[in-house]
């Protein structure tokens, strides 16, 4: 296997790999224009978020400043938008569903590294992330590699999730918490009906 097809898989991967930096620096360059040159979104910016981040099926809105590794291991529904100052570690898959709102300062990382400080300096990993629909994602929130959300859930500003949320919950904290079900009784029946 190449490096890339190991960063990809989740397994143990050498990240100076040639091919790797190539294309780390092709999404630098990217980002370089887009948080300095354009930062307003215009018809360019538009145009540099699609070659970023080519996986992505309907709208993606992306308040810059915004940076991430590689861009194409991002994949996004319909309707996904990015506030201000987003991180995003994408070594691995992050999937992320229609309708998700992120606020300013989220990070998401798939990047992880081996707790032996000896393979530490030989190589890294990744294990994927994933967000469902209609996900809201509190401001300066951090996703930890492998974690799954499910559809519905809101996380709390400030939150560190470093386990899976089940659907329609809400979860705060570090380590976040799951503090309440979100059901039919929380929300107008329209509003609702209109999720699902």
């Amino acid at each position: 296997m190449t490096e890339k097809e190991k960063m990809l898989a989740g397994l143990p991967y050498n990240a100076q790999d040639e091919i790797l930096m190539k294309e780390r620096r092709h999404a630098k360059r990217l980002l370089r224009q887009l948080n300095i040159s354009e930062y307003l979104v215009t018809k360019t910016a538009k145009s540099i978020i699609r070659e970023l981040i080519p996986n992505t099926s309907g709208k993606l809105y992306i308040e810059p400043p915004f940076h991430c590794d590689y861009g194409y291991n991002i994949y996004c529904g319909e309707n996904v938008y990015f506030n201000v100052n987003c991180v995003l570690l994408d070594v691995c898959k992050i999937d992320i569903g229609n309708n998700v709102m992120f606020g300013p300062n989220v990070q998401i990382y798939t990047a992880t590294h081996p707790l032996n400080f000896k393979e530490r300096l030989e190589y890294e990993l990744g294990k994927p992330i994933s967000i469902g629909n209609n996900c809201w994602i509190g401001g300066n929130t951090t996703i930890c590699p492998g974690v799954k959300i499910g559809n519905r859930s809101v996380i709390g500003a400030g939150s560190v999730v470093t386990k899976d949320i089940p659907e329609d919950c809400l979860a705060v904290g570090n380590p976040a918490k799951v503090i309440k079900t979100l059901n039919k009784s929380d929300l107008p029946a329209d509003i609702y009906n209109n999720l699902l």
